[in-house]
């Protein structure tokens, strides 16, 4: 028998706003990253987000040695993100071989096909004890790539925007 509380746990955890978002990082001459969907701005000044990773990824050492990371938000049916950075990619390939990218101050690869990226210093690293570990970042750089299409404003019989 289905537990109500942890049902309505569930779907009150699936009400929480999440993306698809690829968290990467870049180290001597190394480069990796991975699928995400926790991202969270959690201060103002300075500007922080938290991001919630799979614990034991093989981009964690570059991030930790680097001190930096970044954040891309990208599309979740785009299918050469999902196979280049999600549970089956390959550990011995650059995930950035095809891909159009860019690094701000952190050194960290900042996918150009994406919706937006922040580029992040690593402020704190949590070990959960759980599935995830958590990073605060400090975002030191950023760029929209892709801006999100806004809704037009209501249109009166004359045509003009009300």
């Amino acid at each position: 028998m289905l537990d109500v509380r942890a049902h309505e746990q569930a779907l009150a955890l699936n009400l929480l706003p999440s993306g698809l978002y690829v968290m990467t990082g870049a180290y001597e001459g190394k480069r990796s990253g991975t699928l995400v969907k926790w991202v969270s701005q959690v201060a103002n000044e300075p500007a922080l987000i938290a991001v919630a990773i799979f614990r034991g990824h093989w981009v964690e050492p570059l991030i930790r040695d680097s001190r930096g990371f970044g954040i891309c938000r990208v599309d979740a049916g785009d299918k050469l993100i999902e196979r280049k950075f999600g549970e089956d990619a390959r550990r011995d390939a650059d995930p950035f071989d095809c891909l159009p990218i860019e690094v701000l101050q952190t050194g960290a690869p900042l996918i150009k096909k994406s919706q937006f990226a922040l580029d992040c210093l690593t402020v704190r690293h949590f070990d959960l004890e759980a599935d995830h570990s958590l990073y605060i970042g400090q975002v030191v750089g950023a760029r929209v790539y892709q801006p999100a299409p806004t809704a037009s404003a209501p249109r009166g019989r004359n045509g003009h925007a009300h």
